[in-house]
């Protein structure tokens, strides 16, 4: 991954037009740029669209931009607005503010866990895997493979939250910032889509562990 100045440096860079660091920034954040509009657009050429867009927003704004929060949280925000434009105009909106139905209901498969005739009603009736982060580099090919299908099954707000968190690392805070959505708000749509991955991958992380 490209390491980037601290912000300072970026911003000030950015502003004198120095080609080097913009392409660095590119280079950094263009993929999770073109992942996170892809929740919002029908298509991936719209949000490669979406993605030039936002580009051309920073740099025609970065010369107003404050400080008040890191850049990639303010470049982020600007292709949020300009994705939900799009879709607007599309006709494809993607409420967030609220939760819908589909945040509601339990998470994990009740039968998962013991019933009142169990040792332990309301346990576990067996431990579930050890979690494999997304971006673990030792992951292979075929559980990177198994994550994008999962992720793609998601709805897509629960997708957009988790491809932010555990995808592209942004903090909880950088997450509400960028979609502007409530910290309870985003817990919810993260547990969800965190929930919903695992039990995609249960029955290989299952037969993994068996493996080892």
């Amino acid at each position: 991954m490209t390491t980037l100045p601290p912000d300072v440096e970026l911003v000030e860079a950015l502003r004198r037009g120095d080609a080097g660091v913009f392409a660095a920034v590119l280079d950094a954040w263009s993929s999770s740029m073109i992942r996170l509009a892809r929740s919002f657009t029908t298509d991936h050429a719209s949000a490669e669209d979406v993605v030039q867009e936002t580009w051309l927003a920073v740099l025609n704004g970065v010369h107003g931009f404050e400080g008040r929060s890191s850049l990639r949280t303010w470049v982020y925000r600007i292709l949020v607005n300009t994705a939900r434009r799009q879709a607007a105009r599309a006709s494809r909106t993607v409420p967030w503010t609220s939760l819908l139905p589909e945040d509601h209901g339990p998470t994990v498969d009740p039968s998962c866990f013991q019933d009142s005739d169990g040792g332990y009603p309301g346990h576990w009736r067996e431990l579930p895997p050890a979690w494999v982060s997304p971006e673990s580099s030792a992951l292979s090919a075929e559980v990177h493979a198994l994550l994008a299908r999962a992720l793609d099954g998601l709805p897509p707000r629960q997708r957009v939250v988790i491809s932010l968190r555990d995808v592209d690392g942004h903090t909880a805070d950088e997450v509400c910032a960028i979609l502007r959505i409530s910290a309870a708000n985003q817990r919810v749509l993260l547990h969800r889509a965190r929930a919903a991955v695992r039990q995609q991958l249960a029955g290989y992380l299952a037969g993994s562990e068996d493996g080892a």
